[in-house]
């Protein structure tokens, strides 16, 4: 992937989330329990126009890689199979305009809009040295040079490289770092942490942020 090259190709959170109970009328059915060792490769957006088309926001490394996984589990448990895709317009480059079939007509691809897409974990291999995937990465404990910080809420990238968005207590705001050696130079996945090296003063501007937050308020 551009940038730090610190996440594997694949990336996804570290637990799926169950589907939420569906509405027939006044019925409600079940939520969907999903087997164990799941990544979460993508989500469906919003239908692309009248034939069956719809958006679809890429968490792989290259974010086409998507389709080379083979059928994927979605969280209503169901198996969806992506026939064809291409790099949506505008500037997000993690965002595909797809064809999934048995997908033919607007209100079919809107029925699929915010559905997560998995894979089996055990299909991803092990990542490379320094890399590492998403999954193992969400929820760990943030340490610094004073001790714990926060808990690593995602792991995005706007363009300029891979970042953390760091869950800082009795913040408003989370707080975001580069995901490189500098700044992170040690992950340790069995323990649970990532050490960080901040630049000084780094948690001072989240504290502005919310401090014009609660002036503005």
């Amino acid at each position: 992937m551009a940038g730090t090259g610190r996440l594997s190709p694949s990336r996804g959170p570290s637990r799926p989330r169950d589907a939420a109970p569906a509405d027939a009328g006044t019925r409600r059915t079940a939520p969907v329990v999903l087997p164990p060792g799941l990544v979460l490769l993508g989500e469906f957006g919003r239908p692309h126009g009248l034939a069956g088309e719809i958006r679809l926001k890429s968490h792989t490394g290259e974010p086409k890689a998507i389709a080379s996984y083979g059928p994927l589990t979605g969280q209503d448990g169901r198996t969806y199979i992506l026939k064809t895709l291409r790099q949506a317009a505008g500037d997000q480059p993690d965002m595909l305009v797809v064809r999934v079939e048995g997908v033919a007509t607007r209100e079919a691809a809107e029925a699929l809009n915010r559905l997560r897409l998995y894979v089996a974990r055990k299909t991803l291999g092990e990542p490379e040295e320094d890399e590492f995937f998403l999954a193992d990465l969400v929820g760990l404990r943030v340490e610094g040079p004073d001790g714990e910080v926060g808990r690593v809420l995602s792991v995005p990238d706007y363009g300029g490289g891979d970042l953390l968005e760091i869950a800082v207590p009795n913040r408003r705001q989370s707080a975001l770092l580069p995901f490189t050696n500098a700044f992170v130079p040690q992950v340790d996945i069995a323990g649970g942490r990532v050490v960080i090296a901040p630049p000084e003063g780094w948690l001072d501007e989240g504290q502005d942020r919310d401090r014009d937050h609660a002036d503005d308020s």
